[in-house]
């Protein structure tokens, strides 16, 4: 039988670390924490290279006695409980006591503090979990923590982390829940020397939302406040028409800490039953207040999933509160005909780049201002054999009998070399199958292999619904789902032009605001868009600017398509490049083709049905739906007891 270690201190913190400290952002939200609990109402977080490399956060909050300091990085040492009893109405925000005793197990930590009453402050260094430096220091009440070298003594957890710009952008996403959850203090984020954010601390949620989301998201909400049976749940909901194609902009709060919670989203998606389209989400900032004693937060290291006593009564309280603040705050969706310029959208004057692209296509605006062909495309068959073929050539007959052809509008060369023209004479072929070997022999292998049959005669009838197109063939009638059949068509087209996508430059640059997992997700996958057909570059603040896009969705709500392709991303980080190529491809050809319920034409209905059945490889929507059904004639005279 194996003998049973006692684990060294320094091997027990290491693994106790794990589950406290992943990444900066982890401390981050560790340490800000304390200094709220601490009473600060003034933070400041600077962080370089996303925060692996340096973290200092200073806050005006009570400081930490001389003769607490040691005590304060002893593993499972608070202030903020003392009894069993005290699990059971946690009023603060941390109450384990791993957080500083994690941190200092992984990294190389400085603290500088002065508590209330004393006239000189304490430095206090320790690294791996070994004290180095205890000492006087010159620093006002408060508390000034760094964090150095993340992982310095433990690589193998150092290579699990991310790019730079990721962690930093995860450490942001940590400020802006704090900043919402307590708006009545002033934090001060900057990043690699430059100041991101500043909230005024001023207690007004609408502020803080306006700093750290952005106007556009802002400008978007409806205040809310209810109170049920003790529960009582404020903040801000978005307006049904501004719904979002996914998730990731619902803020739930409890008692003024971050929370994920499924209650809350069922109950804020089924008060907007009716009134969103399907497949969309509202967004919120939502703080939810109830009894301390109602709730257990003590879950996970994390603290971000809790359980509540009565599950009913929080759904309850979060329907009603959106469900009453819909019906006093919504209001009909105002038609805006200003036209948008160019200017406004783009990156300030300095970024000579984005200035030159709006220039461009400002003239090819103005030099090409042709209407726009309908979707299907209006070169008939005949015309395409006719632009196909090779321009035909004209003989020129000098007096030396000797001749030159020349391509039509083409001009000969000054010192034409003249050479006797032969007339080829034509292959003797006396049967219909030499002249298809003829054919084929004439053709590159891949172009034989390309060759399809003719499509059996057909007529069109017209169409169902203006959904479904009817079609005779022989004796089949078939059905043909025009949504269905030209999103793969145009799948289909952007998949084999893989690399190669026709784009068009936007005249105004889009910008688009994200959370800060959707802004991370963007800026990794930035040479994949691109790929796609997005022009897409960071604008900073969780925002990016889209100046050119897919032919395809020239058309389409920009900043949805790229909030989808956001959402999308975030929640298939693992999946292999050409799979979320693919998907990107999809989404794209769904939002350009055509929706059932449009009008199409006679001639278009002609044009696409002609094109869909040259291609019997065409069978499924990239969903999977089938795009046309047959029904025999010997069935329908069946039903009808013909037969």
């Amino acid at each position: 039988m194996p003998n049973i270690n006692i684990l060294p201190k320094h091997i027990a913190e290491l693994i106790a670390a794990g589950e406290v400290v992943e990444r900066p952002s982890s401390i981050v939200k560790e340490i800000m924490e304390n200094a709220i609990d601490a009473g600060a109402d003034k933070i400041t977080l600077e962080i370089k290279r996303g925060g692996i490399t340096y973290i200092r956060i200073t806050d005006n909050g009570c400081g930490i006695d001389r003769d607490n300091i040691r005590k304060a990085f002893i593993s499972h040492a608070t202030s903020k409980i003392s009894t069993a009893d005290d699990l059971n109405a946690i009023c603060t925000l941390g109450f384990r006591g791993e957080a500083l005793a994690s941190i200092a197990a992984v990294s190389r930590v400085e603290v500088m503090t002065r508590g209330e009453g004393e006239e000189v402050g304490t430095r206090y260094c320790i690294e791996g979990g070994e004290e180095t430096l205890l000492d006087d220091a010159g620093c006002p009440k408060g508390t000034t923590l760094i964090v150095r070298d993340l992982f310095y003594n433990t690589p193998a957890r150092m290579k699990f982390l991310k790019k730079d710009v990721s962690e930093g952008n995860a450490v942001a996403a940590v400020v802006d829940r704090i900043a919402l959850s307590h708006p009545e203090v002033s934090i001060r984020f900057i990043r690699d020397s430059k100041d991101v954010l500043f909230t005024s601390g001023d207690g007004k949620l609408e502020n803080a939302i306006y700093k750290t989301l952005g106007k556009d998201f802002s400008s978007t909400l409806i205040p809310c406040d209810y109170e049920l049976e003790g529960v009582r749940v404020s903040g801000f909901i978005s307006k049904p028409f501004n719904a979002r194609p996914n998730r990731m902009m619902q803020y739930f709060f409890l008692n003024d800490r971050f929370i994920k919670t499924r209650t809350g989203m069922v109950a804020l998606e089924e008060a907007y039953k009716n009134s969103i389209m399907v497949g969309k989400f509202p967004a919120c900032v939502l703080n939810i207040h109830i009894a301390p004693g109602a709730v257990d937060v003590n879950v996970h290291p994390s603290k971000t999933e809790v359980r509540f006593a009565n599950e009913k009564l929080i759904f309850n309280a979060v329907y009603y509160c959106a469900k009453s603040a819909l019906q006093q705050g919504d209001t009909r969706v105002q038609a805006n005909f200003k036209q948008k310029i160019g200017r406004q959208f783009m990156p300030k004057p300095n970024e000579g780049r984005q200035i030159k692209i709006y220039e461009q296509q400002l003239e090819q605006v103005k030099k090409e201002s042709l209407p726009k062909e309908d979707f299907w495309g209006k070169t008939t068959s005949e015309e395409f054999v006719k632009l196909s073929e090779p321009k035909k050539t004209e003989k020129i007959t000098f007096n030396d009998s000797s001749e030159i052809s020349l391509k039509k509008d083409e001009e000969p060369d000054l010192i034409p070399v003249f050479k006797p023209v032969e007339e080829a004479k034509p292959p003797v072929i006396e049967t219909v199958e030499e002249a298809v070997s003829e054919a084929k022999a004439e053709q590159p292998a891949s172009e034989v292999e390309e060759v399809k049959p003719e499509p059996e005669p057909y007529r069109v009838i017209g169409e169902a619904f203006k959904t479904y197109i009817l079609v005779e063939q022989g004796k089949k009638l078939l059905i043909i789902d025009k949504h269905a059949a030209h999103e793969r068509m145009l799948f289909e087209k952007l998949r084999a032009n893989n690399g190669e996508i026709e784009t068009q430059m936007l005249l105004a640059p889009v910008t688009v605001t994200l959370s800060k997992e959707e802004y991370s997700a963007v800026l990794d996958n930035l040479e994949l868009l691109d790929k796609a057909g997005y022009r897409v570059e960071d604008f900073g603040g969780g925002m990016v600017i889209v100046s050119e896009c897919p032919t395809a969705v020239a058309d389409a709500d920009l900043a949805e398509v790229v909030m989808e392709l956001a959402g999308y991303l975030v929640n298939n980080r693992r999946e292999l490049i050409p799979e979320k190529l693919d998907w990107i491809y999809h989404s794209t050809a769904c939002r350009a083709a055509i929706k059932a319920g449009d009008k199409t034409s006679e001639y278009e209905l002609e044009k696409f049905v002609e094109k869909l059945l040259n291609d019997p490889d065409i069978r499924y929507c990239p969903h999977g739906r089938p795009v046309l059904i047959e029904m025999s004639k010997y069935e329908i005279e069946k039903n009808f007891g013909r037969v």
